[in-house]
């Protein structure tokens, strides 16, 4: 595999796409020479066959204001890869999304929810919506004419969606009660609904837990655990607020969390009546964490800055892609980090990897750590199949096996001569030869 004549004639074919280039480079490096021992995946033309998304759907979304103006906005859906599985992955509404970003998040799935261990393909979707400042009348609008379009593309055997930023709860019910009402169908099309009409115990916290679950692995290869170690967290979402519970279960303690507008640093610890509050403050709808400063006087808030100039044992970062950079890593690394786990979407720039990697920190990338959210989906769906519910203990104690089980993969792949474990080159590899395996057996389709 000539790594470099593959970027040159995708960057080629994809210009400008930034952050699906620094995804498919990132899994290539550390897969190339596994590649190389095995000929017949270059025959096959696996590779090139990989990096290419199945197909995409790109539709318009005609939406009315509550001012009686239409509004108009662009969505996709991208269905990268379903050798293993029905096509598996987030929708995403936030004025950021571009083809680009839904690409990147569609390749890193396939790898993802291979590690998972259960039956699901690769995709990503989402439009440029932005629900911040939107009265709920409106969003159940957008929701509903989005839901014309994608319910035509996506079903329980085929394609099945689930939230991200900016979708969450209420906007998976708006969704899903379109989807129901065109398909005149109830099934597990959509992951992330409400547990009174399918969905899962736990799911809202599964990618906080599962991050979580997966550091606790990653402390023990050093024999150390959670109990009296500093976590950083960045973001004050979802994935923020099930990392904070989890952490405060397994005695550690959260020092900051973020927003767009800067952080927050609590010396005092975020628990209790101050994470119950983060969700008050994603509900907020206005995407800002200053507020938590006034609710809170112990909580310091820092302006346009982020959290990991603050020094503690573990980072968590739960916010979005490449948010923490080269500086970022040297100052965790210089105030000590023992442990880097992504419990974002690539959230670490490749220049803030290498910081980490070359000093010898335990670094786990986003399609390892942040898996947890995408197995309890995939949970969810096998419930939705069986008509039942599981308690929220047998979750969590599955989601615990699944993350335990990507961590051992990880190890098997990833454990170098001197006993260092590279988590990346261990995740891409292990997602890899799965998804690989099963195409080879398929056939060229």
């Amino acid at each position: 595999m000539n790594l470099e004549k593959i970027m040159n004639e995708l960057e080629k074919k994809h210009p400008g796409e930034s952050e699906y280039l620094q995804a498919v480079r990132e899994v290539l490096e550390s897969i190339e020479e596994v590649v190389n021992e095995n000929p017949h995946f270059e025959s096959a033309g696996i590779i090139d066959r990989l990096i290419e998304p199945d197909r995409i759907y790109t539709f318009k979304v005609p939406w009315v204001g509550d001012n009686g103006n239409v509004q108009v906005n662009l969505a996709y859906r991208v269905q990268y890869n379903n050798a293993i599985g029905p096509y598996k992955g987030g929708l995403r509404f936030h004025p950021s999304v571009n083809l680009s970003i839904l690409k990147f998040l569609g390749f890193e799935q396939i790898f993802k929810n291979s590690l998972t261990t259960l039956p699901m393909g690769g995709a990503k979707g989402g439009s440029d919506f932005d629900p911040k400042g939107k009265s709920d009348g409106e969003i159940m609008r957008f929701c509903q004419s989005f839901m014309l379009e994608l319910w035509k593309v996506i079903g329980p055997q085929t394609d099945v969606p689930a939230g991200d930023i900016g979708v969450g709860g209420r906007e998976i019910g708006y969704m899903y009660g379109m989807y129901r009402k065109l398909a005149r169908e109830n099934t597990g099309v959509l992951t992330g609904k409400g547990v009174n009409w399918g969905g899962s115990l736990i799911r809202p916290e599964a990618t906080g837990y599962g991050s979580v679950y997966f550091a606790k692995e990653m402390l023990a290869t050093i024999g150390e655990n959670i109990e009296g170690k500093k976590f950083c967290l960045s973001g004050f979402g979802n994935v923020a607020w099930g990392a904070a519970r989890k952490i405060n279960q397994l005695g550690g303690m959260v020092v900051t969390i973020s927003g767009p507008d800067g952080y927050i640093y609590d010396p005092d610890g975020i628990s209790g009546e101050k994470v119950d509050y983060m969700l008050e403050l994603r509900a907020s709808n206005q995407d800002i964490v200053k507020p938590f400063s006034y609710e809170f006087p112990g909580a310091q808030f820092h302006q346009g800055k982020h959290p990991w100039e603050v020094p503690c044992d573990v980072a968590i970062p739960c916010a979005t892609q490449n948010e923490l950079n080269k500086e970022d890593a040297e100052n965790l690394v210089n105030n000590g980090c023992k442990c880097v786990a992504e419990g974002a979407n690539m959230p670490s720039t490749p220049e803030a990897v290498e910081v980490f990697l070359d000093n010898k920190i335990l670094f786990g990338p986003g399609k390892a750590v942040n898996a947890g959210g995408v197995a309890t989906s995939g949970l969810e769906m096998s419930q939705n199949a069986m008509k039942l519910n599981w308690p929220s203990e047998e979750v969590d104690d599955r989601l615990h096996h699944i993350m335990q089980s990507i961590h051992e993969q990880c190890v098997k792949h990833g454990k170098e001569e001197d006993g260092f474990i590279n988590y990346v080159k261990g995740a891409n590899i292990a997602g890899f030869l799965k998804v690989a395996n099963a195409m080879l057996d398929q056939g060229v389709i």
